[in-house]
């Protein structure tokens, strides 16, 4: 059974930090890439940041470049993001998916993805 389990979500204050982790399991982890995407109510879900296992290349939104930092323990099967200096506007669903085209260029679109996360709530407080 594929699972995508995000987790290290909360409240936080304006400035501070959080590490969300996407723990995959029931496919070949190192054959995707493993992107963040975030969702408000009512609107797009749009990628935050991904990362190719097959060349470790990543990308960031412009939104979130010099704030957030993504990694990937293979050993683990585990994607995090490293989310500093955190904003109101960082107030989202956070879900992981991972991708077997294994491009960090699908993380301009959300759809295509294999598999999912349920999401994991973000919320910073100004």
């Amino acid at each position: 059974e594929v699972q995508l389990v995000e987790s290290g979500g909360g409240l936080v204050q304006a400035g501070g930090s959080l590490r969300l982790s996407c723990a995959a399991s029931g496919f070949t982890f190192d054959d995707y890439a493993i992107g963040w995407f975030r969702q408000a109510p009512g609107k797009e879900r749009e990628g935050v940041s991904c990362i190719s296992s097959s060349d470790g290349s990543t990308y960031y939104d412009d939104s979130v470049k010099g704030r957030f930092t993504i990694s990937s323990d293979n050993a683990k099967n585990t994607v995090y993001l490293q989310m500093n200096s955190l904003k109101p506007e960082d107030t989202d669903v956070y879900y992981c998916a991972a991708d077997r085209k294994n491009t960090v260029v699908a993380c301009f679109d959300s759809f295509g993805w294999d598999y999912w996360g349920q999401g994991t709530q973000v919320t910073v407080s100004s």
